[in-house]
């Protein structure tokens, strides 16, 4: 017997990195899995690798950004698997640079989708959820705690979806509803190799710190308890503890560390 046996996952950006990597665990635990993206080749890929572990894959192509394809998505993902019971929502990106440098259209870009498309993605699943006493997982980041310098846009829509995340677990409470929100530190994924536009580019050096770097398939694997017990928030990996308990006990010298960063 999995923890998820009988549930019906939808994790957005679920075609690769940790997305995928949270699909197969999850897959693993009993869990139908639908991912979405909006690389139809990725999602048949992991629909694939579902398979052949035993387990049953969706592919629902969908853009975060466009409201209206995240609605049909899971008009699909109940069509195809007769329920919703657990929303991810996992896509998102970094934008990079000084706040002095970066434009408007850079900041829209990155809140386009981190944020709002965070927020389709809710919108969108709720309702469904509400029918099974459902989960919402919203995926942040050890950014929304610790601000790193060239980095403010990605740092900001953290903040928000942690801020969402707190807010939404308050107005969900006695529905039978749980919002948690995951906050992971570095973890080995494409994110380091995407520009600004969003554009992965495959030979892009990852500047995040090597030594630091989990990988998807741990990170999925420190995921998926915490969703099982509905927890309202996590933080995971070792540094990522360590740098969200410094920013809590002693800002003075976080500040003085990240300052460092520039």
């Amino acid at each position: 017997m999995g923890r998820f046996d009988g549930e019906v996952v939808w994790i957005t950006g679920g075609g690769t990195g940790l997305g995928r990597a949270l699909a197969l665990e999850l897959g693993r635990q009993g869990a139908t899995v639908a991912v979405s993206g909006r690389r139809a080749d990725r999602l048949a890929e992991v629909v694939e690798a579902l398979g052949e572990i035993g387990a049953k894959g969706l592919a629902v192509p969908c853009d975060v950004t466009q409201e209206e394809s995240v609605q049909q998505a899971v008009a699909s993902v109940v069509a195809q698997a007769g329920r919703l019971t657990i929303a991810i929502a996992n896509a998102g990106f970094g934008v990079a640079g000084r706040i002095a440098t970066l434009s408007d259209a850079d900041w829209r870009r990155q809140f386009d989708t981190n944020v709002f498309g965070l927020l389709h993605t809710v919108r969108a699943a709720l309702p469904e959820l509400e029918k099974h006493q459902g989960r919402v997982v919203l995926l942040g980041s050890v950014a929304a705690f610790v601000a790193a310098p060239k980095n403010g846009a990605y740092n900001a829509s953290k903040a928000a979806v942690r801020a969402i995340g707190d807010t939404l677990s308050a107005e969900l409470a006695g529905t039978g509803v749980t919002c948690t929100t995951l906050h992971p530190g570095f973890v080995a994924t494409e994110i380091g190799r995407v520009d600004n536009q969003g554009v992965y580019h495959p030979d892009k050096r990852d500047k995040r710190p090597g030594r630091l770097m989990w990988t998807a398939e741990a990170a999925a694997k420190a995921m998926v308890g915490p969703i099982a017990a509905r927890k309202r928030e996590h933080v995971f990996t070792g540094h990522g503890k360590v740098g969200v308990a410094l920013s809590r006990l002693a800002p003075g010298l976080t500040h003085w560390l990240v300052a460092k960063a520039r």
